[in-house]
């Protein structure tokens, strides 16, 4: 258990990740400062003490949060190549000042980039990463660029890899796409529904981040693990979604889900004058590419991973989008309307 003492800096912790990890963390019983930009608004987290600093104000974030023993790097710019390139590395620059002058561990959550569209069925923390888009060419930089700070002892860092994210808000594939027309009876998966590819649900995720920092002394100056999540195809995700619109009333009880695909040529259309559907599209390959990620430093450092079963997770997901009924609520009332 962490010592009463331990406290956490969580950058970007109105965001997605962030308010995950500033979630988890303050249940684990640590002290967190969650750092927002200036004039902005916190989420209702019990226990966290808000720091209203630009991510680059590495004197006032050290003094918030004097004393910390983990930096939580959840910063990310928006989803385009100019947001990327710029900021990309200037925010994990950023990040290094703040937990060098802490004298901390950072804490990174990273993605399957690095891997490249050649990459293994398998993914151990090991295997070679070839990356073959700009995103992820940028991602093994600033890992790079994490890995140089360590170099002279005067911060730890850790790198841990997830799959796509779901849960803890909106803002991905997850509520953007496959959900979006649940309602309606409808199920929108981005590539072939056979294909195995890996989730992480990010409360467990976060919660995953907590398992490290309390094992911090026992870390190398930088580590790489592996967040092995929820390894599943779209027929998976195909009768979860089935079965919770049959419980809410979305469908009859005899009912299917309408299943459709992206239209990938018209998201590539899309990107001539949307820099955000561009950058969307260059990924494709993680939809037509099986991957699972092996957890096996991950288990040796901090024991079995959090892990929320599949069809639970999908429905807390939901739930936090507000798209489920409340209890008490008849869900009868939905077929008016609903897919037959």
């Amino acid at each position: 258990m962490q010592h009463p003492t331990s406290s956490a800096l969580i950058l970007g912790a109105h965001g997605r990740f962030g308010s995950a990890a500033a979630r988890a963390f303050v249940q684990a019983g640590w002290q967190v400062h969650g750092q927002l930009r200036p004039g902005a608004t916190g989420p209702a987290i019990a226990g966290v003490q808000w720091v209203q600093a630009d991510p680059a104000d590495t004197a006032t974030l050290a003094a918030a949060a004097r004393g910390a023993n983990v930096v939580v790097q959840a910063l990310s710019p928006a989803y385009t190549h100019k947001a990327w390139r710029e900021g990309v590395p200037r925010l994990t620059q950023n990040a290094i000042d703040v937990t060098r002058e802490l004298g901390a561990t950072m804490l990174l959550p990273a993605s399957v980039y690095n891997f490249g569209a050649a990459m293994p069925a398998l993914l151990h923390e090991d295997t070679q990463q070839a990356p073959s888009s700009f995103k992820g060419r940028l991602r093994q930089a600033s890992e790079q660029q994490i890995l140089a700070a360590t170099r002279d002892g005067g911060m730890k860092a850790v790198v841990m890899r997830g799959g796509d994210f779901f849960g803890s808000g909106s803002g991905s594939w997850f509520d953007q796409v496959m959900a979006k027309g649940l309602r309606a009876g409808k199920f929108t998966y981005p590539g072939p529904m056979h294909v195995t590819t890996t989730w992480a649900f990010l409360p467990d995720m976060a919660r995953a981040f907590v398992q490290v920092a309390q094992q911090r002394e026992r870390l190398g100056a930088f580590e790489t693990l592996h967040f092995a999540g929820h390894a599943v195809t779209g027929a998976q995700w195909a009768q979860v979604f089935e079965d919770i619109a049959r419980e809410q009333g979305w469908l009859r009880t005899d009912g299917r889900l309408r299943a459709t695909t992206l239209s990938w040529p018209l998201l590539r259309l899309a990107g001539l004058v949307a820099p955000m559907a561009a950058a969307l599209a260059e990924m494709r390959y993680l939809w037509t590419t099986p991957y699972t990620l092996v957890n096996t430093r991950m288990a040796q450092l901090a024991g079995p991973e959090p892990h929320t079963p599949f069809a639970q997770a999908v429905r807390q997901a939901l739930g936090e989008l507000g798209l489920l009924a409340q209890p008490g609520q008849s869900g009868a009332l939905a077929l008016q309307g609903s897919a037959s």
